[in-house]
C-alpha cells in the first residue's frame, strides 16, 4: 500500500526498516523501526537553531501515526517544537487553542481533509496569523490546481529530507 511505501522510505532514509505481513483472522500488520535515527542525528538541537534567536512552533498533521511521529521528531531534532494532529479536525482544534509558525499538512485524511483545513483557515484567519502552510504529500501532483486555487504554493514530497526541512526553517526564521 502507499502508506507502507511512504513509511518504509522515511524509515530507510534514517537507517531503520519496515515490513508488512498478513495473518489470517488478524489482517495486515506493519512493523518497523527508525532505530539508527539517534546515531545519525545525536544532537537534539542543530547548531543553526542554536544560533537563531527563536524556536518555531510546528503543527504536524497526518493520519498515519509513523509518518506523523517521524516528521515531528525531525522538527524537534532541529530544536523546534512540534505538536501533532491525526486529522483535520484535530488540526482545527489545535489552531483554535494556540498559534503556530508552520503547519506540515497531509492532504488525504479522514474526517477533514487537508484541503478542508486550508478552507477553514481562509474562513478563520484570526486563528492563522503568521501561519505558513506547507502541504506534505506523496501524490499532490493531481491536486496542484486545487492547491493553487487555495493559495498553497509550498508542497514537500513525502517523505521529505532533512535538508528540505532545514531550508523551510531557515526561510521562516
Amino acid at each position: 500500500t502507499k502508506s507502507l511505501e511512504v513509511t518504509r522510505s522515511i524509515q530507510l532514509s534514517y537507517g531503520g526498516w519496515a515490513c508488512q505481513g498478513y495473518l489470517p483472522h488478524a489482517g495486515t500488520s506493519l512493523a518497523g523501526s527508525t532505530g539508527r535515527c539517534r546515531e545519525r542525528y545525536p544532537s537534539a538541537v542543530d547548531e543553526k537553531t542554536t544560533e537563531s534567536s527563536r524556536q518555531l512552533r510546528f503543527l504536524v498533521v497526518d493520519d498515519t501515526d509513523d509518518i506523523r511521529e517521524v516528521m515531528a521528531r525531525m522538527v524537534e531534532r532541529q530544536g523546534h517544537r512540534a505538536d501533532q494532529a491525526v486529522d483535520g479536525v484535530e488540526a482545527v482544534e489545535a489552531l483554535q487553542r494556540g498559534s503556530y509558525d508552520l503547519m506540515l499538512l497531509d492532504l488525504s485524511m479522514p474526517r477533514m481533509t487537508g484541503e478542508e483545513v486550508v478552507r477553514w483557515i481562509q474562513q478563520h484567519p484570526e486563528h492563522a496569523t503568521g501561519l505558513r502552510v506547507v502541504v506534505v504529500s506523496a501524490w499532490a501532483g493531481d491536486k496542484r490546481p486545487v492547491l493553487q486555487e487555495l493559495g498553497i504554493t509550498e508542497v514537500l514530497p513525502k517523505p521529505f529530507r532533512r535538508q528540505q526541512l532545514e531550508q523551510l526553517i531557515a526561510e521562516t526564521i
